[in-house]
């Protein structure tokens, strides 16, 4: 099934530490008819977590440098949509849920596409569950 792609589970799949059988598990779902979503600041999240575990020490920046081109070559959509949403539905959902706006750009697409969300932030798969959205861990 498609889903809702958040950085936080995004990271896990470039990040080795970060990674469990669970995550890998949704990774090796795409590509077999199975397409991931995300709002357009994904690239700029996942780019900035990925520059400050370079800074960190945890990456080189040739590593960071694979890992983008591995994310690239991945059947993730950017929904164009989400941007109209940022001051109106994910505007209420952050005020809702005490999130930051980017959290709840995330389930705004969620909710609006009704797709299940991949997401390691626990705040967040608290809102979600809160707004009927499941988890592709299966957490609900």
């Amino acid at each position: 099934m498609n889903f809702v792609l958040a950085s936080s589970f995004t990271l896990a799949w470039v990040l080795k530490d970060e990674a469990t059988p669970e995550t890998d598990r949704v990774l090796d779902s795409l590509g077999h008819g199975i397409q991931a979503f995300v709002p357009s600041l994904w690239r700029w999240e996942v780019g900035n977590a990925l520059l400050k575990v370079e800074r960190q020490k945890r990456a080189t920046s040739a590593e960071t440098s694979g890992h983008l081109l591995l994310l690239e070559s991945l059947p993730v959509e950017v929904d164009e949509a989400a941007l109209g949403q940022a001051w109106t539905a994910t505007h209420l959902l952050a005020r809702k849920h005490n999130l930051t706006s980017y959290d709840a750009a995330y389930l705004e697409l969620a909710v609006r596409r009704g797709l299940p969300l991949a997401s390691l932030d626990r705040e967040l798969l608290m809102a979600a569950k809160m707004e009927r959205v499941s988890s592709v861990l299966g957490k609900k």
